[in-house]
């Protein structure tokens, strides 16, 4: 009889939290957004970006999707978000 256990072990490792210095308020900013294409994260999306705008003063939205959950974000669409956003919320769907 071969029994497997559930239990995992689980690798860490240390990481630095951005160098950057974290905005004291997003008025004025332009968000990236970055959807994962897993059903609804458009729909999460869009509202986000409508919240953002409306609550917090977001001043634009630069959006792109993945082609599939599976695989990472093309480099085009991660150097566009860096070069034209302020900040980026990547998002999921489901």
């Amino acid at each position: 009889m071969i029994v497997l256990s559930p239990e995992g072990k689980a690798q860490t490792s240390v990481m630095r939290m951005a160098a950057l210095p974290r905005f004291l308020d997003l008025h004025g900013k332009i968000v990236g957004l970055l959807d994962n294409s897993k059903p609804n994260a458009d729909k999460l999306q869009e509202r986000l970006a409508e919240l953002l705008k409306e609550r917090v003063g977001v001043a634009g939205v630069v959006a792109r999707r993945k082609i599939t959950a599976q695989q990472g974000a093309p480099k085009q669409y991660l150097d566009e978000l860096a070069a034209q956003a302020d900040f980026v919320l990547s998002g999921l769907g489901d």
